[in-house]
Formats: structure tokens, sequence, C-alpha cells
């Protein structure tokens, strides 16, 4: 549906084949749960990277084995071949480190281009390096990793960050430490009811994460000493139920007991879309609204065109979110669409990324 990381990971893979690499790839889809499931097969992405490369991309049946082995001894340089789903083994994801010598005890080399799983502590993102001693960062890690350090160390004010998606309890570390980078800070999505339930706000049946409401209230009041502006939705879009093909209104500030919000509404949009316009950075991870529904959408399509159409070093986060700028058919007039949500949560958080430590090296 969406090939916006292997499309990422294609200089690194050319880069390989200039040097007559013989070029071993390994990856996961889904969550198999440490089974085979034929649904959850590499295959379909091999036979996309053949065309994308214009050259055949093996797949082998399994990541470890004998006849894998047997298979990469076979390779010439230049040739491609694809490791089946490491998740169809539960070593993959606990680090085991049998597993982790199965997979990586051929390699000369090994390189992580692969930023979506940067924060993992799996066999393949850190096990393998440890076991080899040394591993370099993909041209695609390393763009990563050096823009995100660009925005939060050397970007230009003012500031924006714009943080969406349903739970505050994903990203309170992150909203804490923008507030130490951040000049304004633009709050939508499920996560802004627990805030305004914070500042005594009716929000109807919308999601709120109870036990969190005290947490929004500390960041209240740390944004406010700290003089940060945080804002949230002053309307919003509302249905009795959270499905497609229901009756919908626009709820200024309150919302009645058996409605929900489920989008931001207009008048947020443009109010938000004033902070867009006087900024000189954007960051965004996490959708506004259900967008996935088009009557949800509205919100999350029109920030991903304001910050398109704002003269900003912008960057967007998160899978939900850069799907919105790519329905949109936005994604050349963004700076940077980062292809790791979780990781780039946790680097925007302050943390370490397991599958970066590791490595010993900056550049394929």
């Amino acid at each position: 549906m969406d090939d916006t990381r292997i499309q990422g990971v294609l200089p690194t893979i050319d880069l390989a084949l200039q040097k007559k690499a013989k070029i071993v790839l390994a990856s996961h889809l889904g969550r198999p749960g440490g089974k085979r499931r034929e649904e959850f097969s590499l295959r379909p992405v091999a036979h996309h990277l053949s065309s994308l490369m214009k050259q055949d991309v093996d797949i082998t049946e399994d990541c470890i084995g004998i006849q894998v082995e047997q298979k990469i001894q076979n390779l010439k340089p230049g040739q491609i071949i694809l490791l089946e789903n490491l998740r169809f083994h539960e070593g993959e994801i606990s680090n085991d480190p049998n597993f982790s010598y199965q997979l990586g005890k051929w390699a000369q080399e090994y390189v992580n281009d692969a930023f979506g799983t940067a924060h993992r502590a799996h066999a393949s993102t850190l096990g393998v390096p440890q076991l080899l001693g040394k591993g370099a960062t993909g041209l695609l890690m390393e763009r990563e990793l050096d823009v995100l350090s660009k925005v939060m160390s050397d970007s230009e004010p003012p500031r924006v960050a714009i943080l969406g998606g349903a739970k505050i309890s994903d990203k309170i570390e992150v909203i804490d430490n923008f507030l130490g980078f951040a000049d304004t800070i633009l709050v939508g999505g499920g996560m802004a009811y627990t805030f305004l339930r914070a500042l005594g706000k009716d929000v109807g049946k919308s999601i709120v994460e109870r036990d969190k409401i005290g947490v929004a209230r500390d960041l209240i009041e740390s944004a406010k000493s700290r003089q940060v502006t945080l804002k949230f939705p002053i309307d919003h879009v509302i249905a009795e139920k959270c499905e497609s093909g229901v009756n919908t209104e626009i709820s200024e500030d309150t919302i009645p007991a058996n409605w929900m919000g489920l989008d931001i509404g207009p008048r947020t949009i443009q109010e938000f879309g004033e902070e867009i316009r006087q900024a000189r950075t954007v960051i965004w991870n996490g959708p506004l609204g259900v967008f996935e529904i088009e009557e949800f959408a509205l919100g999350t399509l029109g920030i991903a065109r304001l910050i398109a159409n704002s003269d900003v070093f912008s960057v967007v986060g998160g899978g939900d979110s850069v799907a919105a700028v790519r329905k949109s058919n936005l994604h050349s007039q963004i700076t940077h669409l980062c292809t790791g949500g979780g990781a780039s949560l946790e680097f925007l958080a302050g943390k370490k990324l397991a599958g970066v430590e590791v490595l010993t090296r900056r550049g394929a």
C-alpha cells in the first residue's frame, strides 16, 4: 500500500551495488508472533523491489539455516537476495544470541538502514552488529539522524511542534522534551481530550486517559513556567459513533454528553495555521483526527496542506502523519518525511536508540 520505506533504502542498495557487494537484505513485516504466517511473507516486497531495481531480487524460504547459507554462498557480486521475514522466529524480538549467530555468522559487513526499527534491541538491529563487532548506518539512517539532530539543536525559531494521535501516554516524554525546544506546541487528536478534561472542559464520550489527567495538568503548568505556548482545539468535528457515514456536527468549546470529538474543527485549523505560517521550523507527529474515515480527515489533511504551503523547515514523522501527507500528494513540499514513528519519538524524547548506539561508523 505504501513503499516509502522501500524507496528510502534504494540509495544505500545502489551504493553497495556500485561497490560490487553481494547484498543480503533483512527485514520484517507485521507481528507474526514468531511463527510462519504466509500473509506476512516478504515475497511481495521482493517482487516490488525487483521492479524498482530493474534486476531480480531472490527471496529465501527462511532467514536462517543451511539452505539459506548455500544461497548466500552462491551469490555473485552485484546480486541481491532478501531473507524471509525475520519475525517468523521468536529469536528476532528476544535478541536470542543463537538466532543472532545463525543470522549473521556469514556476513562480512553490516549496514543498518532501517530507521523505523532503530529503537529496537532485536537480533537484527543489536545482536548481529554486536556479534560482528562493527556496523555502519546506511544513507537513509544517516539522513534521518542528521535531520532530527538539526531540528532539536540547530533549527531556526520560531519553532512549532504539532502532536496528535490517540494517547498522551505515548508522548509524555516527547512533550516534556519539546518544552525545552519549541516556542509553541499544538495538540490535536485523541490525546487533546485528556488535556481538555484536565482544564475542566466537557468532552462528552471523547477518548480520555483518566489516569493521565494529573500528568496533563503538570505538563500545562510546566509549559506556563517555561513560557511555551500550548494550544488545544477550540472547536471539534463530533459524532455519536466513530464510523463512516455518521452524522457530524461542529461543536464549539464543549462537547455534548453522548457525542465524541473525532477531528479538529475549522476554527482550530485556522488558529493552528496562523502559528504554522509564523514559524520557521515545524515538526509534526501524529494525526489530528481519525483521518482514515473521510468525515474526520479534514483537520489532518488541512494541517498537511498548511505545512506544505508554508516557507518552513518541516519534518513529518509517524506512519499516519506521513500517510496523510502522501494522501494529499504534498510529500515533495515537505523538507523531510521521517520513516520511523516510534524511533523518531524516542529520539525526540532524548533517548538513545539501541540500533544506532551499537554502530561503529556513520555512513554506509
